[in-house]
C-alpha cells in the first residue's frame, strides 16, 4: 500500500516507479500536473508508447485486459492511460480492475485519473486491489488559509518574488481557482521576468477594467467572430497590451486544440477527447467544440506554425508586422482567413 501526497510525488518518482497509479480529485490542475509528471517520468526511464482508454458508458472494459496482454510496436514499455470520467467503474470495471491488479503486466505502467473518491469507493474490491498493487494519490482543494501559501510557493518556483500584500490581492483576485492563479503567474512572468513582483504589476496585469483583454479575443476566436477578432485586437494593441501576451493566449490555445484535434484523428469525438482533460472547464467545451468542428487538425498544426513566425516577428527577427501576424492567427482561428 502505498499513499503519496501531491508534494511528495518528484521525490517519490526519483526513486522508482509503481506499476498502477491511481489519481483522484477535483481540482484541475493539480491533477493534471500530477498525471503530466508520472507521464513525463515514465518517459524518461523509456515507456515510449502511450494507449489511452476514455471510459464512457459504452466503453468495452475487455479493452483493458487486452492492452495488457499485447505487445507494443514501437517500445518495449509503455503506459495504459485509464481515464474515468464519471468516476464509477461500475461491476464490470472493477472486475477488470481487480484483475489487472492481482497480474500488472511487465513493463507496463497503468496511469488511472478519476474525480474525488466518495468513501464507499475506498472500501470496495478494486480501489483496495489497486491500492495493494500500486500508488494512490488523491488531490485536494486548495481553500481557505491554505491558499496563499500555495500561490507564494507558485511565484518562487517560477522565479517570482511577491512583494508584501501581492499574494493576499492575487488570491482574492482568483477566487480559490488555481488555474486562473497558474494563468495569472505565468503572465506575470512573461510580462516583466524574473525578480520581484509589486502590488501595482499585479494590477496593471490583471486589472479588471480592461476594456479589451486577450481570454476575450481567443473565445471570440473560438466562436468565429473574426470582425471582433479585429476589434478586439486593435484595442489591446492601442491599450499598450504587450504583444508577447497575446501570443502566448492564442498559442496555449492552439496547442490544446492540436492535441484535442490529434485524438480525435484517431478515432475519437470530440467529446471524448475533451472528458479525459483536466484543464479544460466545462463552460469552455462548447467554444472548443466549435473551434474544433470549423477547422480541420491539418489547420491546427499550421496556425501553431504561424505563432512560431509571430514569435520570431516579436524578437526582431523577421521583418513581419507582429500585430498583422497576430491577427492572420487569430482570424484564422475564426475560419474567416488563411494565414500566409
Amino acid at each position: 500500500m502505498t499513499r503519496i501526497y501531491p508534494n511528495k510525488l518528484a521525490a517519490h518518482l526519483k526513486q522508482g516507479l509503481a506499476p498502477i497509479y491511481l489519481l483522484s480529485g477535483d481540482e484541475p490542475l493539480q491533477l493534471g500536473e500530477a498525471a503530466d509528471e508520472i507521464r513525463g517520468s515514465a518517459r524518461d526511464r523509456g515507456y515510449g508508447d502511450r494507449e489511452i482508454l476514455d471510459v464512457d458508458a459504452r466503453f468495452d472494459w475487455g479493452r483493458l485486459a487486452a492492452e495488457a496482454n499485447s505487445l507494443s510496436l514501437f517500445a518495449e514499455q509503455r503506459i495504459i492511460d485509464l481515464r474515468i470520467p464519471g468516476g464509477k467503474p461500475g461491476t464490470e470495471g472493477g472486475k477488470a480492475l481487480v484483475e489487472y491488479a492481482g497480474r500488472p503486466p511487465e513493463d507496463t505502467l497503468l496511469l488511472i485519473t478519476m474525480p474525488k473518491l466518495e468513501r464507499s469507493q475506498t472500501a470496495s474490491k478494486w480501489f483496495k486491489s489497486l491500492d495493494r498493487a500500486g500508488a494512490v494519490i488523491q488531490i485536494w482543494a486548495v481553500e481557505g488559509a491554505n491558499l496563499p501559501p500555495w500561490i507564494e510557493r507558485r511565484m518562487r518556483s517560477a522565479g517570482l518574488k511577491p512583494a508584501p500584500g501581492v499574494v493576499a490581492m492575487l488570491a482574492e483576485r482568483i477566487e480559490g481557482n488555481l488555474l486562473a492563479a497558474a494563468q495569472e503567474i505565468d503572465k506575470l512572468l512573461l510580462l516583466d521576468g524574473p525578480g520581484t513582483v509589486t502590488q501595482e504589476q499585479l494590477a496593471a496585469s490583471v486589472a479588471d477594467s480592461a476594456r479589451f483583454d486577450v481570454f476575450g479575443l481567443v473565445d471570440s476566436a473560438l466562436a468565429g467572430k473574426a470582425a471582433r477578432c479585429v476589434r478586439v485586437l486593435h484595442g489591446l494593441q492601442a491599450e499598450g497590451t504587450p504583444a508577447p501576451v497575446v501570443l502566448w493566449a492564442l498559442t496555449r490555445e492552439i496547442r490544446m486544440l492540436c492535441s484535442l484535434a490529434w485524438d480525435i484523428e484517431k478515432g475519437r469525438s470530440a467529446a471524448q477527447a475533451m472528458a479525459g482533460r483536466r484543464d479544460i472547464w466545462d463552460k469552455r467545451k462548447p467554444l472548443l467544440n466549435q473551434g474544433l468542428q470549423r477547422i480541420r487538425p491539418a489547420r491546427w498544426r499550421s496556425l501553431l506554425s504561424s505563432c512560431c513566425e509571430a514569435d520570431r516577428a516579436i524578437k526582431g527577427l523577421s521583418k513581419d508586422d507582429p500585430w498583422r501576424l497576430l491577427e492572420d492567427i487569430a482570424t484564422g482561428m475564426a475560419g474567416k482567413r488563411a494565414v500566409g
